[in-house]
């Protein structure tokens, strides 16, 4: 395999991908969008669709207007990694077609575009799980991370 290249392109926000790493992931809803418990199921579901076969989560959780992923794009091809647009756009896309029959919401779900950040190293790494497993836990929606019903992590 080849060196891994790193990839820089900007649109509003800066991103940078780099194959093979690592990256802890947020976006958000438009205009802060309140989701229903049954539209996070939808988002929670469509994260993990794709999961192990596109890219490897090691945790997430949905919120009711954010979603915050630690994920690793798997090879696509022989020298290619799926891109993080494509991973974002089948999650955002699919769960933005399936909101609006569980809830009363017509017109746009996700803001255009996500927050990332390439984890640098393993403080990184387990700083940014750390702060995803507490996330329920700081909005007061749970008392522990595992009770919170839109909370995700590998048992690996």
């Amino acid at each position: 395999m080849q060196e891994p290249r790193l990839k820089i392109y900007q649109r509003t926000l800066p991103h940078w991908e780099l194959d093979g790493a690592t990256y802890f992931i947020t976006f958000n809803t438009w205009e802060k969008l309140e989701l229903s418990p049954e539209a996070r199921e939808i988002v929670f579901n469509s994260c993990l669709f794709f999961n192990k076969k596109r890219y490897q989560i090691f945790v997430f959780v949905v919120m009711s207007d954010h979603v915050h992923l630690l994920i690793q794009p798997l090879l696509k091809s022989e020298n290619e990694y799926w891109s993080l647009s494509s991973i974002l756009n089948s999650i955002k896309g699919y769960s933005s077609k399936q909101i609006p029959k569980v809830m009363k919401h017509r017109g746009i779900v996700w803001q255009d575009e996500r927050h990332d950040h390439i984890v640098r190293n393993e403080q990184e790494f387990q700083a940014y799980w750390e702060y995803i497993r507490q996330n329920p836990v700081k909005a007061a929606l749970s008392s522990n991370p595992e009770n919170y019903p839109f909370f995700w992590q590998t048992s690996e």
